[in-house]
Order: C-alpha cells, then sequence, then structure tokens
C-alpha cells in the first residue's frame, strides 16, 4: 500500500450497508480518526475487475477512503497498482458511524466521478435513487442526499476536493 505516504495504524472492517443489508464488508487499514472524519486505505474489494466504462476498478486498485460523521458522503482517491491516480469516486450516503473496528456506512444510491485530470466529472444511479423511495419514506434524508450530491459536483468541478481531503 505504498501508492500514499501515509501508512495504516490499525484494522479496520468497512462495511457497506445498502436498503437495509451489508451490500459489502472489507479489511481497510486506518489512517486516521480524528472524531469528525475517517480515513482509511483499502485495495479494491470487489470479484475482479469492474469497468464502468469511464474508469475500470481492477485487482491491484487502491483506494484511500474518507467518511465523515457529519456530512451524508464519502470520497475514495482510487489509484492503479503503480500510483497512478485514476480519479475520485464519492458514495452519498448517511453520516458513518464507527464502533470499535467497525465502520458503517449506508449508501443511498447517488455517486459521483470525477476524473484525475477533472475532465470528466459526472453524477451516477440518480435512477436509483428516485427508484429506491427514500424520498417518500424519509423526505429529510432525500434531500440531505441531493445536498450532498451537488455540494460534491460544485467541489468536483471547482478544482477537487484538496481542500476537503487535506
Amino acid at each position: 500500500m505504498s501508492a500514499n505516504s501515509a501508512e495504516p495504524t490499525a484494522d479496520l472492517t468497512v462495511s457497506l450497508v445498502k436498503g437495509g443489508r451489508t451490500k459489502i464488508r472489507y479489511p481497510a487499514g486506518l489512517l486516521g480518526d480524528d472524531g469528525t472524519r475517517v480515513v482509511v486505505r483499502a485495495p479494491w474489494a470487489g470479484d475482479g475487475t469492474r469497468d464502468f466504462g469511464f474508469v475500470r476498478f481492477e485487482p491491484g486498485d487502491v483506494f484511500t477512503e474518507y467518511y465523515w460523521r457529519d456530512r451524508w458522503y464519502a470520497v475514495k482517491e482510487v489509484r492503479a497498482a503503480d500510483g497512478r491516480v485514476k480519479g475520485w469516486y464519492c458514495d452519498i450516503t448517511r453520516p458513518a458511524v464507527r464502533t470499535g473496528a467497525e465502520l458503517v456506512v449506508e449508501d443511498l444510491d447517488l455517486d459521483l466521478w470525477r476524473s484525475a485530470d477533472g475532465g470528466d466529472v459526472r453524477r451516477l444511479d440518480e435512477d436509483e435513487f428516485a427508484a429506491s423511495g427514500l424520498a417518500e419514506r424519509d423526505p429529510e434524508a432525500a434531500a440531505a442526499a441531493v445536498a450532498a450530491l451537488d455540494e460534491l459536483e460544485r467541489l468536483a468541478r471547482a478544482g477537487g476536493f484538496g481542500d476537503l481531503l487535506a
């Protein structure tokens, strides 16, 4: 995991919950937790290669993931095995909850991608979000999710996430 300078200080399990079920669980190295933001690093946890058309996540990729206890999103810097930044994949989530060695994050379907050069910024899965029924079940959460996506898109188009991740 030498693609980034900081080395993990402990192990953590990241649990991504969607629709009330655990979608994926994976081990990650804890890089920091200041009480508000949790930063972890993990290898690509998917099975094999996943080609989105605009980026490929594949074995050897390393994700440095930033989660907040007071924000409705997570930002994941994606690096290839050779250390080259591919871009940033952002999940719209409820604020993260850490209990001991587990970090639980509830995925709310909306996502954003920003390529390494900033030339490709795209909103993803808005159809899944609409179909999820969150707006009817929990209108406040749905509004917070849309506001979070808008904020991330604004940051992505204005030059990236540098200040947010520093």
